[in-house]
C-alpha cells in the first residue's frame, strides 16, 4: 500500500471542510486555553515533530511550515494527535529504551494542540514565532556533499496484475579515491509510486552495463502471487545471479548482477516510506567506500493509474578524515525455510531470526520490515552470560511506516552475543490491510506476499574487519520492499 494514498484519505474530511469554507468550532475555552496561539505554542511543536515530513518535497501530502498552510488542517491535526496516530511511532516504551528518532508527542503537547484547535485555532502574534527551521534544499533531509544520479525508471500506469517486478541497475559511484561517507540518502523524485529503492556497493567489473535494467520475470496467479514449486522453502531478496554468466535475452530480461558486500559502504541501505536517510554523524561514525566501486540499485514501484518517470538521486556527506567508528548494517535472519502462514491465522509466529556476533560492537539502529500481514516484531539481545535485553519491541507494526529506531544509548554487545528476533503475522479478517485471509501466505517480493527482514545497524572500531563482525545467521543482502 502506498502511504501517500493512506494519508490523503486520512485528511480528506478536513480538506473538504476547508474547501467549503467550513471552520473549526470555537469552544468555550478557559482563559488559559484562549491564550494558546499557533506561533507561540503550536509552531514549536510542529517544527520539532512534524515538519521533517510535512514540507514541500517530502512524503506528507500537506505542508505545516506556516499558519496559512496548517490552518485548514487544524481539525484533522487534533483528531490524529489525540488518537496518537500522528506523528507515527510504534516502539513499546516499557522496556526502558529511548530513541533519537522518536517524534511522538508528550501528553502536554497533545493537549496543547487539542486546546488550540478547540479555541478556534488562533494565529496569534507572528512576532512570537520561533525562528524558522533551515531545511536542506531540493527535498533533501540531509544536504549532500556528493550527489550520484540514480537510474531513471518508467512506471507504467496499469501493468498486468498491477505487478512491477523488482529491477536491479548498476551505477558508478564516481569516487576516485577511498572515501569515508558519514550519511547516505536515497531521494526519489516521485514519492507516490516509489515503493522502495535499496542500494549496496560492489567492486567495479569491466563488463558492467551501467544504467541497464536486469530483472526476473516470475509466474504469478490471478492475485499476483508468485507460483513456486516449493513456496515454504523459498527465500526473498533482491534478484541475484545464480553463478552462470550474466546474459540478457531479447526482451531485456537477464540474470541480476551480483549483490554488494556488507563490508562496504555500511551495507544494504533502503529508501522506504518513512525511511529516507542513514545518518552516521551523530555517532562520529562513517562507512568506507573504496575507489571505483559501483552501486547496485534495487528498485520497486507501485502503479498509480498514471504513467510516470522516477528520477532518483543518491546523496552522500563525506569526511576527509577517518571517523571514530565504522557503521555496518545486516539482517538477523529472514523469511525462509518453514515460513508459511495458514489461512485465517491471526497470530502466526514466524521461524525466529538469530545472529551471533564475532566481534565487539554497539547495536545502534533497528528497522523491522514485514508486509501487510505483519503484526509485531521484537529484537532481543542475548548476552554471553545468558542475560537477555529487549532492544526494541514494536507491538503494533504498521507497514505504511518503515521506520528506523535509533537508540539514544547504543547497546554494547561482546563477541558471542546473539541477536534474536521474533515476529508475528495476522492473516485473518481482523487485519484491515489483508487482501485475502483465505489463502496460505509465503515469502515473496510483493506486498501481498510476506517478508521477515529484521534490519539493524552496529558500530565497530574502524580497525575491526567488518567481515568478522557476524559469525553466522546474518543475511547481508536481504530484500526490502
Amino acid at each position: 500500500m502506498n502511504r501517500s494514498f493512506y494519508l490523503i484519505g486520512t485528511f480528506a474530511t478536513a480538506a473538504l471542510t476547508a474547501a467549503s469554507g467550513g471552520s473549526v468550532t470555537v469552544a468555550q475555552a478557559p482563559s488559559a486555553a484562549a491564550a494558546l496561539t499557533f506561533h507561540k505554542d503550536v509552531e514549536p511543536i510542529l517544527q520539532k515533530n512534524c515538519q521533517s515530513c510535512h514540507r514541500p518535497g517530502q512524503i506528507a501530502p500537506m505542508s505545516l511550515l506556516s499558519y496559512q498552510a496548517a490552518r485548514p488542517w487544524a481539525r484533522a491535526m487534533k483528531t490524529k494527535v489525540v488518537a496518537r496516530e500522528m506523528p507515527p511511532w510504534f516502539a513499546d516504551p516499557q522496556h526502558g529504551k529511548t530513541y533519537s528518532t522518536d517524534r511522538s508527542l508528550s501528553q502536554a503537547e497533545i493537549d496543547t494542540i487539542a486546546t488550540w484547535v478547540d479555541a478556534g485555532a488562533p494565529e496569534g502574534d507572528p512576532r512570537d514565532a520561533p525562528p524558522p527551521v533551515v531545511w536542506p534544499k531540493d527535498g533533501w533531509s540531509i544536504q549532500p556533499d556528493v550527489v550520484v544520479r540514480g537510474p531513471s525508471f518508467k512506471v507504467p500506469a496499469r501493468p498486468p496484475s498491477n505487478v512491477i517486478e523488482w529491477t536491479t541497475i548498476i551505477v558508478p559511484t564516481g569516487f576516485t579515491r577511498d572515501t569515508w561517507v558519514t550519511s547516505v540518502e536515497i531521494k526519489p523524485s516521485d514519492l507516490q509510486v516509489t515503493h522502495h529503492i535499496c542500494i549496496a556497493f560492489q567492486p567495479h567489473s569491466e563488463d558492467v552495463l551501467y544504467y541497464t535494467p536486469f530483472w526476473n520475470d516470475k509466474t504469478r496467479d490471478d492475485e499476483g502471487v508468485e507460483i513456486k514449486a516449493n513456496p515454504a522453502t523459498a527465500s526473498t531478496g533482491a534478484p541475484r545471479t545464480n553463478g552462470a554468466p550474466r546474459q540478457r535475452s531479447a526482451n531485456g530480461v537477464g540474470g541480476a548482477p551480483p549483490p554488494g558486500n556488507a563490508a562496504v559502504g555500511g551495507g544494504f541501505l533502503c529508501y522506504l516510506p518513512g525511511n529516507q536517510a542513514f545518518d552516521y554523524r551523530p555517532f562520529g561514525a562513517g562507512a568506507l567506500i573504496p575507489a571505483g566501486y559501483d552501486i547496485s540499485v534495487s528498485q520497486h514501484y507501485t502503479p498509480s493509474g498514471r504513467e510516470s518517470i522516477d528520477l532518483p538521486q543518491i546523496g552522500f556527506t563525506v569526511s576527509n578524515t577517518p571517523p571514530k567508528k565504522r557503521w555496518v548494517t545486516a539482517q538477523a535472519g529472514g523469511a525462509g525455510n518453514g515460513f508459511a502462514i495458514p489461512p485465517n491465522e491471526p497470530n502466526y509466529l514466524a521461524p525466529p531470526g538469530e545472529l551471533e556476533f564475532g566481534a565487539d560492537a554497539e547495536l545502534v539502529m533497528m528497522m523491522p520490515h514485514m508486509h501487510v500481514r505483519g503484526r509485531d516484531m521484537t529484537y532481543t539481545v542475548v548476552h554471553p552470560d545468558g542475560r537477555q535485553e529487549i532492544a526494541l519491541s514494536v507491538p503494533k507494526y504498521d507497514f505504511n511506516w518503515q521506520m528506523q529506531y535509533v537508540l539514544r544509548n547504543p547497546v554494547k554487545v561482546a563477541a558471542g552475543t546473539k541477536l534474536h528476533v521474533e515476529a508475528h503475522y495476522n492473516n485473518s479478517i481482523s487485519n484491515k490491510f489483508n487482501p485475502n485471509p483465505n489463502r496460505w501466505v509465503y515469502p515473496g517480493n510483493m506486498t501481498w506476499e510476506e517478508m521477515m527482514s529484521p534490519f539493524f545497524g552496529v558500530l565497530v572500531d574502524t580497525q575491526t574487519d567488518p567481515n568478522t563482525v557476524f559469525r553466522r545467521g546474518a543475511v547481508i543482502n536481504g530484500g526490502g520492499e
